[in-house]
């Protein structure tokens, strides 16, 4: 099989353009008036003069079906589909430097993760206005809900709901990369390590960056803590931002939380697998696989103003004084959103 090549990356942190298909038009019939049943059914024809498939009715007479639309739709998927196979087959598709693939996460991640945002956790997102169209920004967010689940949903959430789509690199623990097969497949999909070099080399190429500072210790606490968040570390994050001048978005993640509500913690069990925890919910390991489902949740996304870094002189990353109280506002500003969202929400599963 032919390899992949590999390019530089992106400056402009858009995705590959798609066709535009034009919109089926429905040809006009001039001079034609409203048809009876029976004399359209002749003609093939409903009363406003589309097209239908004729079928004998069990009294013997014509009845008219309307044909179905979505014909041309599942033609054009399914050559979509062709398309994408012989890419993949021939190599006709490009990695960048930190191996993330475009066409594999335009035509496979994000379809697999639609259903789950669209109809499982119904996201709505808030102030998309405040996440730039171009040009390398850093997100930061909340992490919550025993699983990553929060992560994969804001990576939809930037693609799907922007005026113009972007990727998210989000950057990820150690933890990813050592599980045989996630590895691989989180670097197709995007994501690197999380330390500065990789960060501010994605900043600097002009790419929309995600961190989610409390870890393991945001998605691995208690319900009993929802909410709360937990220490965003030594401020990395802000250090990276810094450097590269780019605008740091504060990101507020609400229904995650209520996905796997984690009641205990079974440490003994956690340390022989090499994991920071093994949960346990209501649900799992009580069922078994069936206990891995996520509750269906209502969740809110809501971009919080960008907070600019380009005013800063030079050398201000190493200045642990402001960079400690820029990791503090932008904490403050998440939490002080999650308690709006949360006041402003009926219940955990109907919004």
């Amino acid at each position: 099989m032919p390899e992949a090549r590999v390019i530089p990356l992106r400056s402009d942190g858009g995705r590959p353009r798609s066709r535009q298909r034009p919109a089926p038009r429905r040809a006009s019939r001039p001079g034609v008036g409203p048809l009876t049943e029976r004399t359209a059914a002749a003609r093939g024809l409903t009363e406003d003069g589309e097209a239908t498939e004729a079928v004998p009715s069990t009294g013997g007479e014509l009845a008219t079906l309307p044909r179905p639309e979505s014909s041309t739709e599942l033609e054009e998927r399914v050559a979509e589909v062709g398309e994408f196979l012989q890419r993949r087959l021939t190599g006709r598709y490009t990695v960048d430097d930190f191996g993330f693939d475009r066409d594999l996460t335009e035509h496979v991640v994000m379809p697999l993760l639609r259903p789950l945002y669209e109809r499982w956790f119904r996201v709505e997102t808030i102030g998309t206005e405040n996440v730039p169209l171009s040009g390398g920004a850093l997100l930061v967010a909340n992490h919550s809900g025993t699983l990553p689940l929060d992560a994969l949903m804001t990576t939809v959430a930037v693609h799907d709901d922007l005026a113009v789509p972007r990727y998210l690199r989000m950057l990820a623990a150690d933890l990813v990369f050592g599980l045989p097969g996630v590895g691989a497949a989180a670097r197709k999909a995007g994501h690197t390590l999380a330390c500065n070099a990789d960060a501010e080399a994605l900043l600097g190429a002009g790419e929309l960056v995600g961190v989610w500072p409390e870890g393991f210790k945001g998605i691995g606490k208690d319900f009993a803590d929802r909410y709360k968040l937990q220490r965003f570390g030594r401020g990395g994050f802000v250090s990276a931002a810094l450097r590269s001048g780019v605008p740091i978005i504060p990101c507020s993640i609400v229904g995650a939380e209520e996905t796997y509500p984690k009641i205990a913690d079974i440490g003994p069990l956690a340390r022989l697998l090499g994991v920071p925890y093994f949960p346990v919910t209501p649900t799992w390991p009580l069922l078994g696989p069936l206990g891995l489902v996520p509750l269906p949740s209502k969740w809110y996304i809501e971009f919080g103003e960008p907070i600019p870094t380009d005013a800063y002189e030079p050398g201000s990353a190493d200045d642990p004084m402001l960079v400690f109280n820029l990791t503090d506002q932008v904490r403050e500003t998440i939490q002080q959103t999650l308690y709006r969202l949360l006041a402003g929400r009926r219940n955990a599963f109907l919004g």
